[in-house]
């Protein structure tokens, strides 16, 4: 049979692997083609797989490449080869959906011709989906905090981790924060494997309290944030050796200890990933015999004594979860500047009110304007918000209408 124009195959896990519109450009500005996306991920296969390999893959697609729209994806598409395994996963919504697992190199390779840049496996095997076997730490800076902060936060994480008998292997996000993932026994639910992650964050938080904090609110955060709620069931975060949609082609780098004093995240990209692979190998090629035990953190959570903390805003109520209001309706002064589908028309507005407003944008911080990505069911959206804590009372303007506008998006 003819291949069609513009087609490339690729042999993968003695798999033809039929990558559509080859030359597409992914990435512009570093000239990243959908079979360069493919190749990359046949090269570092052994690794991805080590991150995503036998999960339940959430499909995050970029068909027209990282300027264009981009889409979630839950259900695995029905027009797919017989050898694509797919798992039926339940969400908390009740809702279900066949995610694809990916088992192979070829698999990986399929995935990147739906236009999947990154990975996004749940924390569980097909075998079994409702004990996770990894515990996700996510370091996520604020505005205006630096990289070497991140690396301290994850040198307070990695001691914590060891003191209770756990081995957390680092790996930059591919953006700019920093992921610690913890291999553990497949006994404990979701709840209890959050719940274990939230303890962390607690115990991050209370040794470096000017580095690193729990609170779940964006008006309350300072510094580097400790994500617990990536350990709720449903969340997904980019694996190892995720390609990350960034202008440069940044990828998410498992590393050595050794490595976090120095590394950089621009240190990591689909072109210079390979040869890194290929030189060192995984630098998490041990981390599946090294499954710990969360007792010792479930243990401190009730020796902490704190209770729940808030759950993301579409799961249901906790019968031991604190109120669901957020501060800047209680207490702290802030205000909503606009919505939009697009990231870049919110901050764009957010230029036009900063114009309006000169006296009062000379007073905020960086970790003072608060860009919020809602997620939909299939796409995101951007709410840019204002925490007036450093402006003058007297200066603070009042709520204005939005802009822009976008009323179809809920704040829900």
């Amino acid at each position: 049979m003819a291949r069609k124009p513009g087609t490339e195959v690729l042999i993968a896990a003695g798999r033809e692997v039929t990558i559509t519109n080859a030359a597409k450009l992914l990435f512009p500005a570093a000239k990243v083609t959908k079979l360069d996306v493919a190749r990359y991920y046949l090269a570092v296969a052994e690794g991805a797989l080590r991150g995503a390999g036998g999960r339940p893959n959430m499909l995050v697609r970029y068909p027209n490449g990282i300027d264009g729209e981009f889409f979630f994806q839950k259900r695995a598409p029905e027009s797919r080869p017989d050898w694509i395994e797919v798992v039926e996963l339940k969400f908390p919504s009740g809702r279900s959906a066949e995610e694809l697992v990916p088992r192979d190199a070829a698999a990986l390779a399929w995935m990147a011709n739906l236009g999947c840049l990154e990975l996004h496996p749940h924390p569980v095997r097909a075998e079994d989906l409702e004990h996770p076997d990894e515990l996700r730490v996510d370091l996520d800076p604020v505005p205006g905090v630096k990289w070497p902060q991140v690396r301290e936060v994850a040198g307070v994480a990695r001691a914590v981790l060891e003191e209770l008998g756990l081995i957390g292997w680092p790996k930059t996000s591919g953006k700019r924060g920093m992921h610690i993932y913890v291999r553990i026994e497949q006994r404990w639910s979701f709840d209890e494997v959050r719940r274990a992650a939230l303890t962390l964050a607690r115990e991050i938080e209370r040794r470096a309290p000017k580095l690193a904090t729990s609170k779940w609110w964006k008006e309350e955060r300072h510094g580097v944030f400790v994500d617990y709620n990536q350990n709720a069931k449903d969340r997904t975060i980019a694996s190892a050796y995720s390609v990350r949609p960034t202008p440069d082609a940044t990828v998410s780098a498992p590393l050595d200890w050794t490595e976090v004093a120095s590394c950089e995240p621009g240190d990591f990209t689909l072109a210079t990933m390979p040869k890194r692979f290929k030189q060192l190998g995984d630098r998490h090629a041990g981390i599946d015999a090294k499954a710990g035990s969360l007792e010792p953190l479930l243990e401190l959570f009730e020796k902490q004594g704190e209770g729940d903390a808030p759950w993301p805003p579409h799961y249901r109520k906790q019968a031991d979860e604190p109120a669901r209001v957020q501060p800047s309706k209680r207490k702290l002064p802030v205000i909503e500047i606009g919505r939009a589908k697009h990231k870049e028309d919110a901050l764009a507005g957010l230029e036009r009110w900063k114009k309006r407003h000169p006296e009062v944008a000379e007073h905020l911080e960086p970790a003072d304007v608060l860009v919020d990505s809602m997620r939909g069911r299939s796409s995101t959206w951007t709410r840019i918000r204002v925490n007036l804590q450093h402006v003058p009372a007297k200066l603070r303007p009042a709520q204005e209408p939005l802009d822009p506008d976008e009323k179809t998006l809920s704040s829900s």
